[in-house]
């Protein structure tokens, strides 16, 4: 029962930090790359994600291919989200003053 929440919570936290960090990344960094805001770009992502969730998925034996799975499309989500903002022009202020 502990082991199977603490693998929930863990998929759980990969997911929202997956999305966040993914989406301020070709929001922020990616804004002016054409590539990043091809149609095909959140698959790669996502593809990525998950072979690098795979690597922890190996290491870590509480976790599963479930949580990869969960990580690599909550990157793919995210991805495509930033990319969507920056297609809106509904950007954040990042100036200073």
């Amino acid at each position: 029962m502990i082991f199977s929440t603490i693998a929930f919570i863990a998929a759980a936290v990969s997911a929202i930090v997956g999305y966040n960090v993914a989406k301020r990344f070709v929001r922020d960094r990616l804004r002016y790359v054409e590539g990043a805001h091809k149609a095909t770009t959140p698959i790669i992502a996502g593809i990525g994600a998950y072979l690098v969730a795979m690597v922890a998925v190996a290491l870590l034996p509480i976790v599963g291919i479930g949580t990869a799975i969960v990580f690599a499309l909550s990157v793919a989500f995210g991805t495509a989200a930033g990319s969507r903002e920056v297609k809106s022009g509904n950007l954040p202020y990042l100036g200073s003053g």
